[in-house]
């Protein structure tokens, strides 16, 4: 991004402070948040793209350096007057714990506060229960601990990724439905609870990976985009004003009941544009789907089945954007799931091919793009909702009065 593309971006952006020093908290977060969105600001963009006073981004920066929440970078020169001085992230500041607990299998990493991962550990099973994780969990925290060279106190929170009723859903991933319905009232964060210090919280794991794109991708242009995950089963996320938009009961972006016409197999995107199916269709062909779990696996070797589930994605997934289109004109649509990059690259590419195939009269065609986390994503978002949380503004929920969802 140059420049003048920066300049006007942060001339346009829908937040802004107040020079009142009552709300000195809020501005704080302000700042944060676009150092974060933008990678680099000065006081000067900071002015510009907040409308305060230059004696109060002033202030907020020095504040902010002081509690090493910021960085100062290399001087800017080569302008008129002093030399501009850019802010960063600093990553040292905070580290989090990230947990993903998913249906074919469990993922730990360490975070720090750029959103840079220092040590993961993870573990394939078949289907999760509440005794497998917390064990996963007690037999895993202390090596990874070890492996970043962190203690138990500098850990500031914990975030967990999970399915959303995880004893639902049962006969789609094959899990026995007596072992699923463990779950139903098991209380996470409370087993949890007490492992490391700072708060736990929960959060669905579609909407966990949207938000790790959303606060430890790239800087993006685009305010309002709907985000894909392609697991075991599909899920995502949905982000409205720069700010992940939860919903209601903390599942927005729940796309895997979606209805695609035309397509064998069933009228779900869910029964499409998951793994689950490349799952059954390798089996078909006599090839063993444990590779899709293997890391650095190479894919290429799953064809033919791979190509043909491809082609089904894409065309469901070119059908889901444009229901979605209908009901808010998203500027862009990213797609990220649990496989290399090259096969993200291939099926975010027969999505943008199938979807000039629609009848698109009467909706916006996205931008389509590829996300930029894989199958870490979900547990990195894990790690995102307590940045989003405690450094971060949400746009979409500046006028609530009730506290975010299943935060503990």
């Amino acid at each position: 991004m140059d420049r003048s593309d920066k300049d006007e971006l942060l001339k346009s952006t829908p937040l802004r402070g107040s020079n009142q020093l009552t709300v000195r908290g809020f501005n704080e977060r302000l700042v944060l948040h676009l150092v974060r969105q933008y990678g680099t600001v000065t006081k000067a963009e900071a002015t510009l793209a907040t409308g305060l006073s230059p004696n109060a981004v002033s202030v907020i920066f020095n504040a902010l350096e002081a509690e090493a929440l910021l960085l100062r970078g290399d001087p800017i020169r080569g302008r008129v007057g002093q030399p501009s001085v850019p802010m960063r992230i600093n990553p040292e500041a905070r580290h989090y714990v990230g947990l993903k607990i998913g249906r074919r299998s469990f993922d730990m990493v360490l975070v720090d506060f750029a959103g840079a991962v220092s040590a993961r550990r993870t573990h394939r099973h078949a289907y999760p229960t509440p005794a497998g994780t917390i064990d996963f969990v007690r037999s895993n925290l202390r090596p990874l601990l070890r492996s970043a060279k962190r203690r138990r106190e500098d850990i500031s929170g914990l975030g967990v990724a999970m399915p959303t009723e995880l004893w639902h859903w049962t006969a789609d991933f094959d899990a026995p439905q007596e072992r699923m319905d463990a779950w139903n009232g098991f209380d996470v964060a409370s087993e949890l609870r007490g492992l490391l210090p700072g708060p736990v919280s929960i959060e669905n794991d579609g909407t966990a990976a949207c938000r790790a794109e959303l606060v430890f991708g790239p800087p993006r242009q685009t305010q309002n985009f709907i985000y894909f995950f392609v697991g075991t089963l599909i899920g995502g996320g949905i982000v409205l004003n720069g700010s992940v938009f939860t919903g209601s009961r903390a599942n927005s972006g729940g796309f895997g009941p979606l209805r695609i016409p035309d397509e064998p197999g069933g009228h779900r995107l869910i029964d499409h544009a998951s793994l689950i199916i490349l799952e059954r269709l390798l089996t078909g062909q006599g090839t063993d789907p444990d590779l899709l779990d293997t890391q650095g696996a190479d894919w290429r070797s799953l064809e033919p089945a791979l190509s043909t589930w491809i082609a089904r994605a894409g065309r469901s997934l070119a059908h889901a954007i444009v229901s979605t289109q209908a009901v808010i004109d998203f500027e862009a649509v990213v797609i990220d799931g649990a496989f290399p990059g090259a096969i993200r690259t291939r099926l975010f590419q027969e999505v943008g091919r199938r979807l000039d195939q629609l009848d698109l009269q009467g909706v916006y065609r996205p931008e389509i793009e590829a996300g930029h986390f894989g199958d870490i994503a979900r547990a990195l978002g894990g790690a995102a909702f307590h940045v989003s949380a405690d450094y971060m503004i949400d746009q979409n929920n500046l006028l609530r009065k009730q506290p975010l969802p299943q935060v503990r």
